[in-house]
């Protein structure tokens, strides 16, 4: 038969690798064409690999969470039709004392998947939980196991690994015994074990794979950056009028909504390109100028957790340009459909916590970055006027930006002043102004 190598495809200019994350076709699965086979992870966005061609799924070369790099072959397909006839029940060649031997190693591998009986403490080599628990219930030493040549991410060996090696150890009714042995670890060691509630009432749930990788960025930006922050209050009246004016005949004619987002994002480029020394980013002792300006705009997704899609030079962009961008970015974000290569490439964030009704925030910078900008929610405030004719009180839309930055290379100065920018383009802008 013939035999199909399915490659895991470029995702984006800058993406290299990908992590396995779920196969949704097994071994023995029938596969159409354009059908989705697998799916993937890079560091933010995840993705479905389908097959470009029709067949039967006869092998896959990685396992769940293997990293694999772009252009590697993950999987072999077979094109053609399966061939009946060259079927063997297995069931009708194995004698009864082989059954009896594969029933005990079964229930060995049962009572063994959650303490496994090899460790890694006289190995130099990381064997995962479920090639270990193969090992055990085979007789499999350490010694043994670390002779078996692997194919994994750093020469790891992988299932298919352990399962080839004892089809020249064993003879092939066992070899399917083990594959049994391998479904029942799998099925048992998918479910993690979870801390156990002492009332009873708690529900515990863990961490989908987005949320811990967030932490470990929240974490690792906190303990890289000297956090600090200077906030400013912008009087918004003049664009909250504007918009109000503008709003329904941009979306007749444009098809987009016009939100104040756009607003805040042309603001926050001209004030970047007035401030180069916010647009950069720091790698050891050595501060990276960057050339373009490329807005990251956070997002947060129906499930809560947050992207941030990235605005590529948005300075360039008029406030129509800039509105379908941030319409178009946003959008895909929630229905799962960003591509890799579009949260990458940031040098600034902008992050709008006024949309859950928060006054101000303290954000974390968006590493390698040394700057981001939070906008809090516009409220009517008493504020006082000043006037030719003397001071009064009125009513005015307001709200509160705070700026986040790195002090170990953005002193106060900097950072205060590009602030001080941002809010004198929102309070000066111009109320004349067509789109």
């Amino acid at each position: 038969m013939a035999r199909f190598e399915l490659k895991l495809p470029r995702m984006g200019e800058s993406v290299a690798e990908a992590t396995i994350t779920n196969w949704l076709k097994q071994v023995g699965d029938k596969i159409e064409a354009d059908e989705a086979v697998l799916e993937v992870a890079t560091d933010k966005v995840d993705s479905e690999v389908p097959s470009e061609v029709s067949g039967v799924l006869v092998e896959q070369l990685f396992s769940k969470d293997d990293l694999v790099e772009v252009g590697q072959t993950i999987a072999i397909i077979e094109t053609e039709g399966e061939d009946e006839d060259a079927v063997v029940e297995v069931e009708e060649t194995i004698a009864p004392e082989i059954i009896e031997e594969v029933t005990k190693t079964i229930e060995i591998a049962k009572e063994t998947v959650a303490v496994p009986a090899i460790t890694n403490s006289n190995s130099e080599k990381f064997f995962s939980p479920l090639v270990k628990n193969i090992a055990a219930a085979e007789g499999i030493g350490i010694e043994e196991l670390e002779k078996i040549p692997g194919t994994g991410s750093e020469g790891r060996v992988t299932k298919n690994d352990i399962l080839e090696y004892l089809k020249n150890r064993t003879n092939a009714p066992q070899v399917e015994a083990v594959k049994e042995v391998v479904e029942v670890v799998e099925a048992v060691s998918s479910k993690s074990v979870a801390p156990v509630s002492v009332s009873g009432g708690d529900e515990i749930v863990e961490m989908d794979r987005m949320r811990k990788l967030i932490a470990g960025y929240m974490i690792s930006s906190q303990q890289t950056s000297a956090h600090v922050y200077s906030f400013i209050e912008v009087d918004m009246t003049n664009i909250v009028k504007w918009r109000e004016k503008h709003k329904n005949e941009f979306e007749k004619r444009e098809g987009e909504k016009l939100t104040f987002t756009p607003i805040f994002m042309e603001a926050v480029a001209k004030a970047l390109k007035d401030f180069p020394g916010m647009n950069i980013s720091v790698d050891g002792d050595y501060i990276i100028k960057k050339k373009n300006i490329n807005l990251g705009m956070a997002a947060a997704l129906p499930n809560g957790n947050l992207i941030v899609p990235v605005i590529k030079n948005a300075d360039q962009l008029n406030l129509v340009g800039m509105a379908k961008a941030v319409n178009d970015l946003g959008n895909r974000a929630k229905l799962g459909k960003l591509k890799p290569d579009e949260t990458k490439g940031g040098t600034y964030t902008v992050t709008n916590v006024g949309s859950f009704g928060s006054v101000f925030g303290t954000p974390i910078i968006n590493q390698p970055e040394v700057g981001i900008l939070a906008l809090g929610a516009i409220r009517k405030v008493p504020a006082v006027i000043e006037t030719p004719e003397g001071d009064f009180i009125g009513i005015r839309q307001k709200m509160f930006l705070t700026h986040g930055y790195d002090h170990r290379i953005i002193d106060g100065a900097l950072g205060g002043m590009f602030v001080k920018r941002v809010a004198e383009y929102l309070e000066n802008f111009d109320i004349t102004r067509t789109i």
